[in-house]
C-alpha cells in the first residue's frame, strides 16, 4: 500500500514546526531579558508558590526593620535625654552642697534655691521631651498628652504606665515608662520605689528658701537632699543602662533580620531566577534547530508538480 502525503500537509507540518520553535525561542528570549525562569505562575506553579513565600518573608523582614529603626531612634533619644538629666542633677547636687556652707546668709541660700528651681524646671522639660513623632519619650504606652504636669501636691504623671513595644518577632521598646523612671526611685529611708526626683527638689528648694534656720537644720536639709538626689541619679542611671541594653538588643535583632532577608532572597532567586549559562546554551541550540526547520520548509515550498515537470 502506497502512502501519499499531499503538498498541503507537508506545508502545514513544516509551518507548525516553525511556529513551535518560534514560541520556544521567544520564551528563551524572555528568560534572557528578564533573568527570570518563572515570569508567571503557570510557568512553574510550585516554584511560583515558593517565590511568593519568600516575598512574604522579605516583606515581614522589611516591616520589622522599620519598627527596629523606630525603636532604636526612640531609645537613642531617651538615652540622650537621661544624659542631659544626669548633667542637670549633678549641677543641682553641687548647688546643694554649696548651700551647706555655714557662712552663707539666708539671702545667699535663697539665691541657690532659685537656681535649683530653675534647674528643676529644665529637668521637668527633659522628662516631657517629645520623640519627634507626636509622642513623648517618657509617655509610657503611647500617651499623646504631656506626661508630667505640675500639680498642687507636686509633679504628677499623666502618662500610661508601662512601655510601648514593637509588634515584631522580638519586641523592642518604643517609649519609656516615665512614672517608673522619674517618680520610682528607691526611697533612702524605706527602700520602696516611691521617691520622686521632683519632690526631692521641691522640698530642698523650699527649705533653703526658709529664713532663720539653724546651721544644724541646714546641714540636715543638705544631707537629706543629697541622699535623695543620689538615689534618683542612681535610679535614672539604671534606667539609662537599660536603654543601652535595648540598643544592644536592637543591634542583634538587626543582624538576625539581615540573615533572614538574605535567606529569603536566596530562596526567591532559587525558585524563579534563570540559569543564564543554561538559557544561553539552550537558546543557541533552539536557534540552530529553527534555522534548520526554516531551511527545510523553504525546500518543501519548492516541491510542486509544476517544479517536477519543468525539471
Amino acid at each position: 500500500m502506497t502512502v501519499r502525503m499531499s503538498t498541503f500537509s507537508a506545508y502545514e507540518r513544516g509551518l507548525n514546526q516553525l511556529q513551535m520553535r518560534q514560541a520556544e525561542l521567544s520564551s528563551l528570549q524572555e528568560e534572557m531579558t528578564s533573568g527570570k525562569r518563572v515570569a508567571r505562575p503557570s510557568d512553574d506553579p510550585a516554584a511560583a508558590a515558593r517565590a511568593e513565600r519568600a516575598l512574604a518573608a522579605l516583606s515581614r523582614t522589611e516591616a520589622d526593620r522599620r519598627a527596629l529603626d523606630a525603636s532604636r531612634n526612640a531609645m537613642a533619644q531617651a538615652e540622650s535625654a537621661l544624659g542631659d538629666a544626669s548633667e542637670l542633677m549633678q549641677r543641682i547636687r553641687e548647688q546643694t552642697l554649696a548651700a551647706g556652707n555655714p557662712t552663707f546668709t539666708d539671702a545667699e541660700r535663697r539665691s541657690l534655691a532659685q537656681d535649683i528651681r530653675g534647674l528643676r524646671d529644665q529637668l521637668l522639660a527633659v522628662a516631657n521631651r517629645g520623640n519627634g513623632a507626636g509622642g513623648y519619650l517618657f509617655g509610657g504606652q503611647g500617651s499623646t498628652q504631656t506626661p508630667f504636669v505640675d500639680a498642687p501636691g507636686g509633679v504628677a504623671y499623666r502618662g500610661d504606665g508601662g512601655a510601648l513595644m514593637t509588634a515584631t518577632a522580638e519586641p523592642l521598646p518604643l517609649s519609656v515608662d516615665g512614672g517608673r523612671a522619674w517618680l520610682g526611685a528607691p526611697d533612702p529611708g524605706t527602700g520602696t520605689p516611691t521617691l520622686s526626683v521632683f519632690d526631692v527638689l521641691d522640698r530642698l528648694a523650699g527649705e533653703l528658701e526658709t529664713a532663720g534656720r539653724t546651721n544644724d537644720e541646714i546641714t540636715d536639709t543638705v544631707r537629706v537632699g543629697v541622699q535623695g538626689l543620689d538615689a534618683s541619679m542612681d535610679h535614672l542611671g539604671s534606667v539609662r543602662s537599660g536603654l543601652g541594653g535595648a540598643l544592644n538588643s536592637a543591634d542583634g535583632f538587626e543582624v538576625r533580620l539581615s540573615r533572614e532577608a538574605l535567606a529569603a532572597e536566596a530562596d526567591r532567586s532559587a525558585a524563579e531566577d534563570a540559569d543564564m549559562v543554561k538559557v544561553v546554551s539552550e537558546f543557541q541550540n533552539q536557534q540552530t534547530g529553527y534555522d534548520a526547520a526554516l531551511k527545510a520548509y523553504s525546500m518543501v515550498q519548492r516541491l510542486s508538480l509544476f517544479d517536477y515537470v519543468s525539471g
